[in-house]
């Protein structure tokens, strides 16, 4: 099983940046794709970006991209969420996800709270 924990969240003015980051627990971290979800108040979870196993291939959100980047350390089992330019829109819960398709496992982490307000 993989533990996951989120931090790095806050308020921030608009134009600002934040660094989300996302720890994991266990052994198949490195072999897990990864992925940052959020969810604003009344709405659904949404993707943000998505990462490879690996981290070679990225994806993201149309309403993210260009400001918004993921990465992540297998060596240090760690998942990443640059955000720059962030605007009163993004502000929501962000959840770190990891999955692993072999065994079928999906993990969430907790949530953290990026609030873009000034």
């Amino acid at each position: 099983q993989v533990q996951l924990v989120e931090s790095g969240g806050g308020l921030v003015q608009p134009g600002g940046s934040l660094r989300l980051s996302c720890a994991a627990s266990g052994n198949i971290f490195r072999f897990s794709a990864a992925a940052w979800y959020r969810q604003a108040p009344g709405k659904q979870r949404e993707l943000v970006a998505d990462i490879t196993s690996g981290g070679s291939i990225t994806n993201y959100a149309d309403s993210v991209k260009g400001r918004f980047t993921i990465s992540r350390d297998n060596a240090k089992k760690m998942v990443f969420l640059q955000m720059n330019s962030l605007k009163p829109e993004d502000t929501a819960v962000y959840y770190c996800k990891t999955q692993y398709d072999t065994l079928g496992l999906t993990n969430w982490g907790q949530g953290t709270q990026v609030t873009v307000s000034s």
